[in-house]
């Protein structure tokens, strides 16, 4: 670490919010207003030993949360359209969207700060986890709406057309098959792609410049899955969402806006749950997370986690949405506390809604 702090700005020492209010800048207080912290100075974390029996998270409880918080904005959509007769264009949909998108992400945040409190997280008995650091606060609050920013207005620009409302999308029932199709492939065909720039990042020198940031946190929390430097931020942000549409239309699945929107709404949660580090066991959730299981390829919160805690230059667990890709290519590690003997299925742990 000694080299990263040397070549990168931003030092990960986080006691600002220990210090008097009257010190902190702008950004700093738009955390605390916003009350996306990680963790509550002063507050400390359950800790559990390794071979602590661990909580089990259930999928179904994943999925009425990213569906729900994924209808609102289409319901609201939708009523603009019942109540006024006129089609919402797509300035005013990258907004509503764009909006819900921050929201939902936000909501995540403090609703797996408030489950970490009580369950813990992963290595506890090692570290604490990471902060919002001191010089970073501007850049946190910056990465959060580009990540919401870039890919709504990707989505909006490529597929989105005034004259379909929501209800009109999903009131062919025919299209049903299709799109719980699209959304089965997204995940698996757009960790393809990141797999590939990700893992080039750890491997090519020339490459790890753009990503040695986002692994300045070994112990990341929620706040972390868009803490990286710009260049990085555009290629998970255009290029490769970019792609996944791109292999989805050459394989005659192609997206429409509102199927692509659920796609992005299942994406982000498993990013931002990815790096909450919460000690409960639970799978990135798609429809087609049976099957992952089935191969050995589902991906759990603590593969992410041992990416950042053990890998630097030369890493593993590249995959962020499954381990498909890590498993073809021989990149994948063991488990420390989510292994099957270690999880306790009667113990069940639900995604909260409020």
């Amino acid at each position: 670490m000694g080299w990263a702090a040397e070549h990168n700005p931003h030092s990960m020492t986080s006691d600002w919010h220990q210090k008097d209010r009257s010190t902190w800048n702008g950004y700093q207080r738009f955390i605390e207003y916003i009350n996306v912290n990680p963790v509550y100075p002063g507050k400390p974390l359950p800790k559990h030993a390794k071979t602590d029996k661990m909580p089990y998270m259930t999928q179904w409880s994943l999925h009425l949360f990213i569906i729900v918080c994924a209808t609102i904005p289409m319901l609201l959509h939708q009523a603009w359209v019942t109540l006024t007769g006129n089609d919402l264009n797509k300035w005013a949909t990258f907004l509503l969207y764009n909006g819900a998108y921050t929201v939902v992400a936000i909501r995540e945040v403090r609703l797996l700060r408030r489950l970490t409190y009580k369950y813990g997280c992963l290595d506890g008995d090692v570290a604490d986890r990471d902060g919002i650091p001191n010089t970073a606060a501007g850049k946190m609050i910056g990465s959060m709406h580009k990540t919401a920013g870039f890919r709504l207005a990707l989505a909006v620009l490529i597929t989105y057309d005034p004259t379909v409302s929501p209800l009109t999308a999903i009131s062919d029932v025919t299209a049903w098959p299709v799109f719980l199709a699209k959304l089965s492939l997204y995940g698996v065909i757009l960790d393809f792609w990141f797999y590939t720039y990700h893992r080039a990042c750890h491997e090519v020198p020339a490459l790890w410049k753009y990503h040695r940031t986002h692994h300045l946190t070994k112990h990341p929390t929620a706040v972390f899955s868009a803490f990286a430097d710009d260049e990085q931020e555009l290629i998970e942000m255009i290029l490769v969402p970019f792609l996944t549409f791109a292999t989805l239309w050459m394989i005659g699945l192609p997206l429409d806006f509102y199927s692509w929107w659920f796609c992005l709404e299942y994406v982000t949660f498993a990013e931002v749950l990815g790096h909450s580090g919460i000690r409960v066991h639970t799978l990135t959730p798609s429809p087609i997370t049976w099957l992952l299981e089935l191969c050995d390829a589902e991906l759990a919160v603590e593969d992410h986690d041992l990416h950042h805690r053990r890998g630097w230059k030369k890493s593993f667990n590249y995959g962020k949405q499954t381990r498909v890709w890590d498993r073809l290519f021989g990149s994948s590690i063991e488990r420390l506390e989510a292994k099957a003997q270690n999880i306790d299925y009667g113990d069940a742990v639900w995604m909260p809604l409020f």
